[in-house]
């Protein structure tokens, strides 16, 4: 895997994936763009997402939508680095029950998500979830 990462100005940088996407990212405290750490932040969500989605799908399960809520904790000083995450789904969909969910959650968090799984090297990461029931 490779990419690139080009001034443009001040501390506005973009990011060039080797697939051709772009995104911006601003160290200016998300002035213009998120910065790099809630690039990562929305990465472990976006990676844990789609493992939940997947599993669900494959399982045939009616799955509506999913969404995933991040909170994180900061050290205060230099490197600010995580050292708490929070990843909670919120999964819509029909007939959902408990166990399901809570098993593609875990599937993702123990075996499938390699940026959580990475993360949670350096720094405690949870999961939780709740299910929305359509009709």
């Amino acid at each position: 895997m490779q990419a690139r990462v080009k001034w443009v100005e001040g501390l506005t940088f973009l990011g060039e994936s080797a697939s051709g996407h772009q995104v911006l990212m601003d160290g200016n405290a998300g002035d213009k763009a998120p910065s790099p750490m809630e690039m990562v932040l929305m990465s472990v969500g976006g990676c844990s997402a789609i493992d939940v989605v997947s599993i669900l799908q494959k399982g045939r399960n009616d799955v509506r939508d999913c969404e995933v809520k991040l909170t994180s904790e900061r050290r205060e000083e230099a490197p600010r680095l995580f050292t708490h995450i929070n990843l909670h789904f919120i999964v819509t969909g029909k007939d959902l029950s408990d166990k399901i969910v809570e098993r593609a959650v875990n599937l993702s968090a123990e075996k499938y998500c390699s940026v959580s799984l990475m993360l949670s090297k350096a720094a405690s990461v949870t999961h939780s979830f709740e299910i929305r029931a359509v009709s």
